[in-house]
């Protein structure tokens, strides 16, 4: 399975980015993470609308698009593994996280599945964290593994 994650904003939190990386080491699968930056000071519709110029520049056309936002259908694990199987039927999955201002409504409408990790509010660097690790426990569920102990 073929996975890019698109992110807003550069991490610069060395205790993150050793988590994301103990996941994606772990994950047989092949992850690439992007982050997209914008730099200035902009009103945060403006921000946004930015930001969602950038992102979807980068979508490829054939990609499968998740995007991350409280808005979106929360999942269990087990359905998150199976909606990324049939999602990965089309290559790549692509996720996108936004930025502090959340993702513009045109990704939104431009995803195949608006997914939420939770009501609350989360750092856009731990949700980084926490998608790969969801991303490496589909993987141990779709391979029977014994480190999803669900149910």
């Amino acid at each position: 399975m073929r996975i890019e994650i698109l992110a807003v904003g550069r991490s610069r939190d060395p205790a993150v980015d050793a988590l994301v990386a103990r996941y994606l080491e772990r994950l047989p699968w092949r992850v690439n993470l992007r982050e997209i930056e914008l730099r200035g000071r902009f009103d945060p519709r403006r921000r946004r609308r930015a930001e969602g110029d950038r992102l979807l520049a980068a979508i490829p056309s054939q990609a499968a698009v998740i995007t991350l936002d409280s808005r979106g259908e929360a999942a269990s694990s087990e359905a998150f593994a199976a909606r990324l199987e049939e999602l990965s039927r089309r290559s790549p999955v692509l996720f996108v996280i936004g930025g502090a201002e959340g993702l513009d409504e045109r990704l939104l409408a431009r995803a195949d599945w608006v997914l939420s990790l939770g009501p609350m509010v989360w750092p856009h660097l731990l949700v980084r964290a926490m998608l790969v690790e969801q991303l490496f426990r589909a993987w141990t569920i779709s391979r029977r593994h014994p480190y999803h102990r669900g149910g």
